[in-house]
């Protein structure tokens, strides 16, 4: 559309819409959001856009939340065992040839569990997705650690390593595999997205950088269980992170994601502490019927906009 190529993108809603007139209303949304993008940029240039990721109250908020879900994917662990599986599978006691075959397995189980996400992200939500399986990724991940304690002359040791590795791995593909690009694929606005989404890749292959570059040495020393162990303790800091500095964006317009990141960060972790984490105790521990107090009233909270460059904490 910002090339004028109006009816294709007419025909491209209408494939994407239940009915035409659903597909005239997106194009009329995007085509104000346009309108309004170019008027916000006039007189703007590429730094002072970078700058407005940290300075704007509802552009920062999106920033810190982009860059939880991108250094949680690092934090999680799972780029030790895509570049160095068969490196730890040949610590186990496998041959070349079997360590290879074992990568290769690695690498199938992240392809066919990535699948569930094309049905789940939109439906059980990106927030509770990295909430669901962070946990099981760090038990998944410190167990499979705990099997190099297992004799080497035991049968047990090889299959019980790779097991919990390729559950680590199908914990991994429909959580923090999707969610992260997706998730920072939409926080920002119009304005800012290509500014937002080239820091929070940024910051996802910085860490990558430096997490390949000091395995080996952590690997060394620690020894594999205490590798293993270092990160399934940083999957349960990322959950920590996550589930206080991340909103949820299911099936938000982009209209209602102004109202999402126009809440401050302090009452947004404030809620999830004291009125979200006793709720889902009640919920699904104790089997209360209770109800949960919504943190979002979309019909009483201000938009904060790119124009309002004071507003917010």
């Amino acid at each position: 559309m910002k090339k004028g190529r109006y009816h294709e993108a007419y025909s491209s809603f209408r494939r994407l819409r239940n009915s035409e007139l659903q597909a005239a209303r997106d194009l009329y949304y995007v085509h104000r959001q346009l309108e309004e993008e170019m008027a916000v940029l006039k007189g703007s240039n590429y730094f002072s856009r970078f700058f407005e990721l940290f300075t704007i109250p509802r552009i920062r908020r999106a920033t810190l939340a982009s860059f939880v879900v991108m250094i949680a994917q690092q934090m999680c662990g799972i780029n030790i065992i895509a570049f160095y599986s068969s490196t730890i599978f040949s610590l186990a006691g496998n041959t070349n040839k079997q360590a290879l075959l074992a990568s290769w397995g690695f690498g199938m189980v992240n392809w066919l569990f990535a699948f569930p996400a094309v049905w789940t992200i939109d439906t059980f939500g990106r927030r509770n997705l990295l909430l669901f399986t962070f946990p099981n990724m760090a038990w998944t991940l410190l167990t499979a650690g705990f099997c190099f304690f297992i004799p080497e002359s035991s049968s047990a040791r090889l299959p019980c390593i790779a097991l919990f590795v390729f559950l680590f791995g199908a914990f991994y593909s429909p959580g923090e595999g999707p969610v992260p690009y997706a998730y920072s694929a939409e926080v920002f606005p119009l304005t800012h997205r290509e500014m937002g989404m080239s820091w929070a890749v940024a910051t996802c292959l910085f860490w990558a950088s430096v997490l390949s570059l000091s395995f080996p040495r952590i690997l060394s020393a620690f020894t594999p269980v205490g590798a293993f162990g270092f990160y399934a303790a940083l999957n349960v800091v990322a959950f920590v992170m996550i589930f206080f500095l991340m909103p949820e964006t299911k099936q938000r317009t982009l209209e209602e994601l102004d109202y999402v990141f126009a809440v401050p960060t302090s009452r947004h972790m404030s809620y999830q502490a004291k009125t979200f984490l006793p709720y889902w105790v009640k919920r699904y521990i104790l089997f209360h019927k209770v109800e949960l107090e919504p943190l979002y009233n979309f019909d009483e909270v201000e938009s904060i906009t790119v124009f309002e460059k004071g507003t917010g904490h």
